[in-house]
């Protein structure tokens, strides 16, 4: 067995001993709860950009992006426009690692770029985004991700990719997460990923979402459940979640077999 191997087996083995310390999941957990209350996630930017995601599935993001390789990612739910950074620049970094060198604007030697889609693009975080030097990767829709012009229009911008990754950040309810599933996940590649995030509401209490149309049982997470009884193309890669031990997508991480 070489180095590398046994340092694999060694990784594995203590990630599934992290997995069977019930006490460790359980202070994880807490340790989620509390620190959403200070809105801990908060608290980090990707190039300059507010991110609002937990340093850990940041990580676990880079992790899949290298692996999948995509030439497409498709993003619900911008805020800030820190996951389009991430994004945008972890595809530069593949255009570099692949040709010796990369092309700010998507070309057809180096067509890798972004799709994201809110709502509510607020002016300043437009302004933010559009000034980035990342920005030409990066397409913007204003809109709601579930309205079917906007699901055509994503659908046409995605037919000239062949490697897609999908991510759903937008509206935490059931209902809007269903949907957007149906919308978005068929997109997804053969052996790439469609990531919902926030899955975590489903195991917090009910008090901490009291502001919210969402919570425990309309959640992300229901809403992967049943999309999951009619689409066994899709299954939860928990080994993700395992290793990570502090994620909001717990049940999240959609490998497409």
């Amino acid at each position: 067995m070489g180095i590398i191997d046994k340092f694999n087996e060694e990784r594995m083995e203590n990630i599934d001993a992290m997995t069977n310390d019930k006490d460790l999941l359980e202070r994880s957990n807490k340790f989620l709860c509390d620190t959403a209350d200070h809105k801990y996630s908060y608290n980090f930017d990707w190039m300059s950009r507010p991110i609002i995601q937990y340093p850990q599935d940041i990580v676990a993001y880079q992790e899949i992006v290298w692996e999948v390789k995509p030439d497409l990612i498709i993003e619900t739910g911008i805020a800030h426009g820190g996951s389009l950074i991430l994004s945008a620049s972890l595809l530069t970094m593949l255009d570099i690692c692949e040709n010796g060198e990369a092309k700010l604007q998507p070309s057809v030697q180096h067509p890798r770029c972004v799709i994201g889609i809110d709502i509510d693009i607020r002016e300043h975080n437009r302004d933010a985004i559009e000034k980035h030097p990342l920005s030409p990767r990066i397409s913007l829709i204003q809109g709601s991700s579930i309205d079917g012009e906007i699901i055509k229009q994503v659908k046409e911008k995605a037919a000239n990719f062949k490697q897609i990754l999908v991510c759903l950040d937008s509206n935490h309810t059931h209902e809007h997460v269903l949907a957007e599933l149906e919308a978005y996940a068929p997109l997804t590649s053969s052996g790439s990923y469609c990531i919902v995030f926030d899955t975590v509401i489903d195991d917090m209490p009910k008090e901490m979402h009291m502001d919210r149309n969402w919570g425990p049982g309309n959640s992300p997470k229901s809403a992967v459940k049943k999309y999951l009884t009619d689409h066994p193309e899709f299954e939860i890669n928990k080994s993700i979640q395992n290793k990570l031990l502090l994620t909001v997508a717990p049940d999240g991480y959609l490998k497409r077999k």
